[in-house]
């Protein structure tokens, strides 16, 4: 969203979704209910009358194995932050109110957690007359809160956004430092663990240079992977980056994969496993994937590889079919590799007020869509999790407190939690990594 290609999620793919012969999908189908059956977990998602603290009291940042992280993009501004930076990741235009006919979120947060201030007022109004409210990144109460959010409900760590499209901008990096260290001590203080991502999309041919002089300035001037907080795996501090091998149909990338090899290979002889964010289509090269017979060679230099899969699928019909086509063959080649797979779920999607499209393309169905993924995930033997994303309203993908009463009128049009309790989808995350680790059979 601060650039031609940015990831408000990252962007769809032209056809995310492919017609299926019905006789073709009777196999997974079967498998998928068989396993519901032995987890006994297809039944509604229950949420308890009050939340659950400290579910696991220090999570254990030393492996990724067993692990459910969230996406955490920490890139929302509000007029009178004082970052500069007006209504970012609110509105269309950030510098004008954030108000009727200028927003782009199709969430609006909770904030009735939030102290005065943390809260900062919009144009709009909920039903009963109040003033609607929304959060800034840039406040280190609300991370630390956000982060003891995970803590609550047993969620192990978060995957820091760090856009390297903006890190040439001085207001954007300054933002985006500020809530790197907005994030270090939250957990710390909550005992999560928390890894930088870097995000690719956007950049111009050359701009992964960009990326190796923040991480040297990251690592050995700010010490961030001495912080205990730090998530390792294999022994060494993760570092992820998003978006290499994409095919954008529209507008391809001006990066290419000799840069990224370059990039792998720096952070790597930097002493880093190296995680990489790659197309759904990676392995057969078809889809959203680039069709090049380097990719793999360059794949081949990570030590885990995290498919996107944020509207590749859009019911729990085409989940297990996911999993079958992609998930399980794609593990198998990373076993064959001697490389880790982390599979990325997501709760919904909808980007109504972004992008002009219907309200709730790919419906939350009251959380059934997002376990029919944990659950494909598990069936196909996957040991670790990404959820995209914690925040992210932009893009309905959020799975932290949202309100079942956004504003209304003026034409105003928001998705609400269907109903559930705000912490939801906390709570459901939470179940995933003890299901995940075997420490339990059901939700």
């Amino acid at each position: 969203m601060n650039g031609p290609t940015a990831r408000a999620g990252h962007l769809l793919p032209s056809h995310p979704t492919e017609s299926v012969p019905l006789k073709s999908l009777l196999a997974p189908l079967i498998f998928y209910f068989l396993f519901a059956i032995v987890v006994n977990s297809m039944d509604a998602p229950v949420a308890a009358e009050e939340p659950r603290k400290n579910t696991r009291e220090e999570a254990d940042p030393g492996t990724l194995t067993g692990k459910v992280m969230v996406g955490y993009q920490g890139w929302f501004n509000c007029e009178g932050d004082g970052q500069d930076l007006g209504w970012t990741h609110w509105a269309r235009t950030r510098k004008k109110p954030l108000g009727p006919g200028n927003v782009t979120v199709d969430l609006w947060p909770d904030v009735t957690e939030l102290d005065d201030d943390e809260r900062f007022q919009t144009k709009f109004k909920h039903a009963d007359g109040r003033v609607a409210e929304v959060f800034s990144s840039g406040n280190r109460k609300t991370v630390v809160r956000h982060f003891e959010w995970m803590r609550d409900y047993g969620i192990d760590g978060a995957f820091l956004q760090r856009f390297a499209h903006g890190l040439s901008n001085e207001n954007q990096k300054q933002h985006k430092d500020a809530v790197l260290d907005h994030v270090r001590g939250a957990a710390e203080n909550a005992e999560r663990s928390y890894a930088v991502m870097y995000d690719l999309s956007g950049l111009p041919a050359g701009g992964c240079k960009v990326v190796r002089e923040d991480w040297t300035h990251l690592r050995h001037t700010k010490h961030i992977t001495d912080d205990a907080a730090y998530q390792r795996h294999s022994g060494k501090p993760v570092v992820a980056v998003w978006g290499v091998g994409f095919h954008d149909h529209n507008k391809p990338r001006e990066y290419t994969l000799a840069e990224c090899r370059e990039l792998i290979e720096f952070l790597k002889s930097d002493g880093c496993t190296v995680m990489l964010g790659v197309p759904t289509g990676w392995r057969d090269q078809d889809r959203d994937a680039v069709d090049d017979p380097e990719l793999h060679d360059v794949l081949r230099l990570a030590d885990v590889i995290s498919p996107w899969t944020v509207g590749r699928y859009r019911n729990v019909k085409e989940v297990v079919r996911h999993g079958k086509k992609y998930w399980q063959p794609d593990r198998e080649w990373c076993v064959d590799q001697d490389l880790d797979y982390m599979p990325v779920v997501f709760p919904g999607f909808s980007w109504h007020n972004l992008k002009g499209a219907p309200l709730d393309a790919i419906p939350r169905l009251k959380g059934d869509f997002l376990w029919s993924q944990i659950l494909a995930a598990k069936g196909s033997g996957c040991e670790m999790l990404y959820v995209a994303m914690f925040d992210e309203v932009d893009e309905a993908t959020a799975i932290f407190k949202c309100t079942n009463a956004p504003p209304v009128g003026d034409d105003a049009a928001f998705l609400t939690y269907e109903g559930l309790p705000n912490d939801h989808y906390l709570k459901l995350v939470g179940e995933a990594g003890k299901l995940l680790r075997g420490e339990t059979t059901t939700k």
